[in-house]
């Protein structure tokens, strides 16, 4: 069996985008993944993820997430295709914006101004006019961001993993990896329930929501939850095709609730929700969306968008979560084990970031640092740290 630099293990958007990094970088690289790539039940694995500069009072998130959408419209040119969708964002509130000061909404727009961004305020007047589909009885404040859209991520795992097998990444398939091999406090190797021995110098575990099964010391700092996703075929496609429309949150901090534009290649659209959700196990949980959840939906858009009301849902996912406990990535070193990292803690807002994922996490394996990797680092947290991403509707 051939010996490796690094060994990948995941290829989700944290795997391709790290092993395509360390690639570049002059290093054998192999990545493993449990099934075809992308894996049906990734997380990275869907039509489409919400690209947004809005994190509410987080300065050095709106900067991170700025910087990848400059990130997304290179990669659009480097990959010639159109992964990236600039359809903006809109932000819409039952409640003035500004009656709290510290709200996601208001923090938001007051920190898209200040870092010389330009937010459209609309209000329900303003809002029918341009984004016919809210209902403005329910609606009445809130803003438009012309920066923002989404990217079709299922695709852009599959672009990025071709470009680093091409530079000559060894891709390996159908390869579950079940043990990190040591000898002397340094991994040697990782072992596959297949049977099979990948040696190596380097281990860097992007297995998302099996990250803290393989590395189990993260267990107490992470767990795994299924937030329900919605397909929906609407009736009248129009009202939801940009520009008459875009991806937006709907009193999203409150909600939770956030969706797409129709969808260009699947004609659907797409809600979801970005809030506590259920708790599971990766592997031996069922992955279904209650009926409980979908009568919350329906609730939402007779509220929301009476349009949809009626229209049938066409298909539902769990989207799996990797949530640390207070919702930042975990990206570090092992503090005990040389030669093994960890790229995940996704929390639900991996996949925006995916233009600096790679290189932070190739950064931080090779020893040094990256611009933003500080605040990820192996850290201590406890039961009662509290997920800190103000867009996440979490009961606060």
């Amino acid at each position: 069996m051939s010996s490796y630099d690094f060994v990948v293990v995941g290829a989700g958007i944290y795997g391709v985008t790290t092993a395509l990094k360390l690639k570049e970088e002059g290093h054998t690289v192999a990545i493993l993944n449990p099934d075809a790539i992308p894996h049906h039940l990734a997380a990275s694995t869907d039509i489409s993820k919400a690209v947004r500069v809005e994190y509410g009072s987080d300065l050095e998130y709106m900067d991170m997430a700025a910087e990848c959408v400059e990130g997304w419209r290179d990669w659009n040119d480097l990959y010639g295709e159109t992964l990236y969708h600039e359809t903006g964002f809109i932000l819409a509130t039952s409640r003035p914006l500004g009656s709290d000061e510290d709200a996601y909404d208001f923090t938001s727009y007051q920190n898209l101004l200040k870092k010389g961004f330009k937010p459209e305020r609309f209000d329900a007047k303003e809002l029918e006019k341009r984004f016919p589909a809210f209902n403005t009885e329910q609606y009445i404040d809130g803003f438009f961001h012309a920066v923002g859209g989404f990217v079709l991520s299922g695709r852009v795992v599959e672009a990025v993993l071709k470009r680093a097998s091409d530079k000559g990444v060894d891709v390996y398939e159908g390869q579950t990896v079940e043990k990190i091999v040591c000898e002397n406090g340094k991994v040697v190797a990782v072992e596959t329930r297949e049977g099979q021995r990948y040696y190596c110098g380097h281990a860097v575990i992007c297995a998302g929501n099996f990250t803290p099964y393989l590395v189990p010391e993260l267990k107490p700092y992470m767990r795994v939850t299924g937030h329900p996703v919605f397909h929906l075929k609407p009736s009248k496609p129009e009202l939801f095709t940009p520009p008459n429309f875009s991806v937006f949150g709907a009193d999203i901090s409150t909600t939770g609730w956030y969706g797409f534009p129709y969808h260009p290649i699947e004609k659907v659209v797409k809600i979801a929700n970005h809030g506590v959700g259920r708790e599971i196990h990766p592997e031996y949980d069922d992955r279904v969306v209650t009926k409980e959840q979908e009568q919350r939906l329906r609730e939402f858009l007779q509220l929301t968008f009476h349009s949809l009301v009626n229209d049938p849902i066409v298909y539902t996912r769990l989207c799996c979560y990797t949530d640390t406990l207070d919702g930042h990535f975990w990206i570090d070193n092992h503090p005990d084990i040389k030669g093994l990292s960890i790229g995940s803690g996704g929390s639900g807002h991996g996949m925006k970031m995916a233009p600096v994922l790679g290189d932070m996490i190739a950064s931080v394996a090779l020893g040094g640092s990256h611009k933003w990797s500080g605040r990820y680092r192996w850290r201590q947290l406890t039961e009662n740290t509290v997920i800190k991403e103000e867009a996440r509707f979490i009961n606060r």
